[in-house]
């Protein structure tokens, strides 16, 4: 199977995870990955909404891309906030936030975050087979 690639940018803004998710989810539709829609859609949009609450005035945009590649779909969020890198944290059952990365890290077979400059990457893998796929 040859690699897919699809790419997209969005200005930072309340609505841009919902956009960035329709793209997702007509992304694995054309790529015939149906299975992969709803975690990959979920996984989009906690790692939107962290770009879009966190990286908030630091740049005009945050990117998503997804690559289908070896039997892996690898997810993409990328933004220009630099000052903090995110962490997978416990919070507590009170905590109004924070289980973000938690949803990423029980979804995807393996996740991650690297620098760019300016700002950082996170990424989560998905295994293609939990789609049927060979």
């Amino acid at each position: 199977m040859t690699s897919l690639h699809a790419h997209g940018r969005y200005t930072p803004g309340r609505q841009r995870p919902g956009v960035a998710r329709l793209h997702v989810r007509t992304t694995l539709t054309d790529w015939k990955l149906g299975g992969l829609i709803e975690d990959s859609v979920l996984i989009t949009s906690e790692l939107a909404t962290n770009a879009v609450s966190h990286a908030k005035g630091t740049g005009d945009y945050f990117e998503l891309a997804l690559r289908r590649r070896s039997g892996i779909l690898v997810l993409e969020v990328a933004d220009s906030y630099q000052w903090r890198m995110p962490e997978l944290r416990k919070p507590g059952p009170d905590d109004p936030a924070g289980r973000g990365l938690l949803i990423v890290d029980a979804l995807s077979q393996h996740w991650g975050v690297r620098p760019r400059h300016p700002g950082k990457t996170v990424w989560a893998h998905l295994p293609l087979h939990r789609a049927g796929q060979p």
